[in-house]
């Protein structure tokens, strides 16, 4: 049965099997089928895009999740975004639920913010509308100068919980680090379940350690030479504190919460960490799974119990490799998104019960 008014066409992008079967997931729970378009590789790698329907007048939706190739990823998606813009689409709306370069969000020591850049070729190739899901830092959507949809993957890790956890009654929600703490929070209260922190950790690749404001000039400028009042003190370079747990996880099951899972090194240690504390089970939880390199191996390897994350990204392969990996399905999200932003409907409703800080 179709749920939308008439004039929507669903695409999907061809950067992976997976995204075809997002998108046909949403486009069953729509009552849509998917538009019909031809993307590919020339032999010199260029991207080709053919549209093989009439999309003038109509609400475009293209849906594009990020593969192990992300620059192509990309170029898909902002070729297809032009080539409906081009053929007089109405609206050209983004379903991309894992933001890429969504680390590269801040400033770095003679780097650059890619994020910014990203969000700004979007806009340029004729996006009207993003939706997406858990971004990495929630000041990403001050990128854009079109409307954002910033989506939220908690309900459904919530209901994994609590479904599928029997004694989750007797967890504890973990913060592997501080700079995660307010999404851990945001987990206890929500569960009703203690709280803990790690503190002490290797630092990862955020870390205030690669920012430029670390490496003071090797002499001393002229103007300062000349107005010794005017040298600025140097800040006292950070030394690793040694590891804390602050809360007690001793007989609990503690269930670490993030919102991206890449390189699995700090969860294993965090996860040994907690083992030594007295932790019985250990469970980690977050939004966008990429598990690069041998994330899969380590993880088999480890003393995790399990490893949850939604299916944003294609994690098949990996999942073949590590027993331990299990997918929830937020096709249902995105597919009411798109609804109601077809029909013109309120999408607070999505929204409810999520705070500022969340």
């Amino acid at each position: 049965m179709n749920v939308t008014k008439g004039g929507l066409v669903l695409f999907s992008a061809n950067s992976n099997a997976s995204c075809v079967e997002l998108a046909k997931r949403i486009g069953e729970r729509l009552g849509v089928e998917l538009g019909k378009v031809q993307v590919y590789q020339e032999p010199n790698r260029e991207t080709r895009v053919q549209i093989q329907e009439s999309v003038r007048g109509k609400d475009v939706f293209i849906i594009q999740t990020v593969s192990k190739d992300v620059n192509t990823t990309i170029m898909e998606l902002l070729i297809m975004v032009y080539a409906c813009r081009t053929s007089c689409a109405k609206t050209i709306s983004g379903v991309i639920p894992y933001f890429p370069y969504s680390k590269q969000c801040k400033m770095r020591k003679r780097g650059s913010i890619v994020s910014k850049l990203l969000a700004s070729m979007m806009c340029k190739a004729g996006l009207t509308h993003f939706i997406t899901m858990d971004l990495h830092q929630k000041e990403i959507q001050g990128f854009f100068n079109i409307p954002v949809d910033n989506l939220r993957a908690s309900p459904f890790l919530l209901q994994y919980i609590q479904e599928e956890i029997p004694d989750y009654r007797n967890a504890v929600i973990v913060a592997k680090s501080p700079s995660s703490a307010k999404r851990a929070q945001s987990f206890a209260e929500r569960l009703r379940l203690g709280l803990a922190v790690i503190h002490g950790e290797a630092q990862d690749a955020e870390s205030d350690m690669v920012d430029g404001r670390h490496s003071p000039p090797a002499v001393k400028s002229i103007a300062a030479a000349i107005h010794p009042s005017l040298e600025i003190p140097l800040m006292f370079p950070k030394e690793k504190p040694p590891i804390t747990v602050v809360g007690d996880v001793g007989g609990r099951i503690a269930i670490i919460v993030d919102d991206i899972i890449d390189d699995v090194h700090s969860f294993v240690a965090a996860a040994d960490t907690l083992k030594e504390r007295g932790a019985y089970k250990i469970f980690v939880m977050a939004t966008h799974g990429l598990l690069s390199s041998d994330a899969p191996r380590l993880i088999e390897e480890s003393i995790i119990d399990e490893v949850v994350v939604t299916n944003t990204i294609p994690h098949e392969i990996q999942k073949l490799q590590c027993p331990k990996i299990k997918t929830v399905d937020i096709s249902m999200i995105l597919a009411e998104a798109i609804r109601r932003i077809h029909n013109g409907e309120s999408m607070s409703y999505l929204f409810r019960n999520i705070g500022v800080d969340d």
